[in-house]
C-alpha cells in the first residue's frame, strides 16, 4: 500500500502486528503440509505464487503514501492454494518486497492484514457461498468466485485501508475521497479482470491446480 513507517502512530501498527500474527498462527496450523510435502504439482503452485505476487505488487500508482494502487491478485492465490497457504504465501510476497526495499518492515502488519488476511478471507467466503448455493453450472465458479470475487475482495481492502487512515487522522476524509475512493472502480476493474482471467486460464488448461474447485459437482 505504499506505507511509510511515520505514516500512523505505534499503537495502529502494534495492533495490526498481533492480528497479523494471530492469523499466521492459525493458517500455519490449518494448512496441509502433508499435502505440500508430497506433491510437487502444488509445491510449484505455491512458489509461483509467492513471485508472482511479488511481480505484480511492483506494478503500483497513486498520490499519496498509503493511497498506491496496484493489482492484489490475491482471489486467484486462494483458489489456487486454499485460504491457509494462500496466507502464508501472500505474508511470504509481502516480506519479499521489504526484503527488497519497497515496503517497510515497521508496517508489515498492516499491509499483511489490509492487502492479504482482508482479500483471502472474502474469496474464500464468497467459495463457501457459491458451494453452499450448490450451483451446477461450471462458471459460476468463474464468475462468482473468479471475477466478483476479485472485485469484492479489492473494494473491501481499498474501503478499510482508507477507513483506518481516516481514523487515524493521516488526511482529511475529502483527501481520502479525491484521492482514493473515487478512483475505485480503477481498482476494483482491473483486480476482476487479471485474477478472472487467470482463474479461467487454469480452468481449461490445469484445473488440477485449483484446489477449490470441485470439477464433480459441475460435471
Amino acid at each position: 500500500m505504499g506505507l511509510t513507517p511515520d505514516l500512523l502512530g505505534a499503537g495502529w501498527l502494534w495492533l495490526m502486528d498481533a492480528v497479523l500474527l494471530g492469523v499466521l498462527a492459525l493458517a500455519a496450523w490449518s494448512a496441509d503440509w502433508d499435502q505440500l510435502a508430497v506433491e510437487r504439482l502444488y509445491q510449484h503452485t505455491v512458489f509461483a505464487s509467492v513471485i508472482l505476487l511479488v511481480l505484480l505488487w511492483l506494478v503500483r500508482a497513486g498520490l499519496s503514501p498509503g493511497l498506491s494502487i496496484h493489482v492484489l491478485g490475491l482471489t486467484a492465490v486462494t483458489l489456487a492454494l486454499g485460504w491457509a497457504f494462500a496466507m502464508l504465501a501472500g505474508v511470504a510476497a509481502l516480506a519479499v518486497m521489504a526484503l527488497i526495499g519497497h515496503e517497510p518492515w515497521s508496517a508489515i502488519g498492516l499491509d499483511g492484514v489490509v492487502t492479504v488476511v482482508l482479500p483471502v478471507i472474502v474469496t474464500y467466503g464468497i467459495v463457501l457461498w457459491e458451494r453452499r448455493c450448490g450451483f451446477r453450472l461450471f462458471f459460476a465458479y468463474l464468475f462468482f468466485c473468479g471475477y466478483f470475487g476479485a472485485a469484492i475482495a479489492a473494494a473491501v481492502s481499498g474501503t478499510v485501508m482508507v477507513g483506518i487512515l481516516g481514523l487515524a487522522d493521516v488526511y482529511d476524509w475529502h483527501v481520502l475521497y479525491t484521492e482514493y475512493l473515487r478512483y475505485m472502480p480503477l481498482l476494483v476493474i482491473p483486480e476482476a479482470f487479471v485474477n478472472g482471467v487467470v482463474v479461467a486460464s487454469l480452468m481449461v488448461f490445469h484445473p488440477q491446480r485449483l484446489v477449490t474447485l470441485e470439477e464433480s459437482r459441475y460435471l
